[in-house]
């Protein structure tokens, strides 16, 4: 092994306090403290990126609370095959508006515009945004077998939330148009 690199790093109070403690409560040396964080760092270095990162928060707040799961795309899909071909499949339909209604009230504090509720629906992986312009968004849907409870679910938020919105139908797309406000309570993404 190589000497190491001597390198002196000025700290303030409390930033020292804490490499002490960190290096204490792990039981290793304040050196080998720092060649962990910068490790650490320098691999989450594309956190740093604005877009990751709303999409990390995006995955903390969807996951930490315990209410949503990760599923596999081709699970999904083929739970959705199935209902299509469910006898019950109009109470599903009727469930799952409401449940799309009672997201706004969930999320009325979070989620504050439709181009924020897109955002969380990609976070999800139903869909990729293209955002064509202001207010008009193509939804690159993961199968066309989604597009029903995507289409209905984002009908329903809006609805809502009070907001007007053209959803239009492609093979495997949606295509949203937010129509300009009333008034200046709604705010548009």
């Amino acid at each position: 092994m190589t000497n190491p690199a001597r390198i002196t790093v000025a700290f303030d109070k409390s930033t020292a306090e804490l490499l002490e403690k960190i290096s204490t409560d792990a039981q290793v040396s304040q050196s080998e403290v720092m060649r962990r964080a910068l490790k650490f760092y320098n691999e989450n270095r594309p956190l740093e990126d604005p877009t990751t990162k709303k999409k990390m928060n995006a995955y903390l707040d969807l996951l930490l609370t315990g209410e949503h799961i990760i599923l596999d795309v081709d699970h999904w899909l083929s739970f959705l095959q199935l209902l299509f071909s469910s006898p019950e499949k109009e109470k599903f339909w009727k469930e799952h508006r409401e449940i799309a209604r009672s997201h706004w009230e969930q999320l009325k504090t979070k989620v504050r515009s439709p181009e924020e509720m897109l955002v969380r629906l990609e976070a999800c992986n139903f869909f990729r945004i293209a955002k064509n312009s202001a207010g008009d968004f193509t939804l690159v849907l993961v199968s066309d077998v989604s597009k029903e409870f995507v289409k209905i679910f984002l009908e329903e938020y809006f609805v809502a939330m009070g907001v007007k919105a053209e959803i239009k139908e492609n093979l495997a797309k949606l295509r949203v148009t937010v129509k300009p406000a009333t008034s200046n309570a709604q705010l548009l993404g």
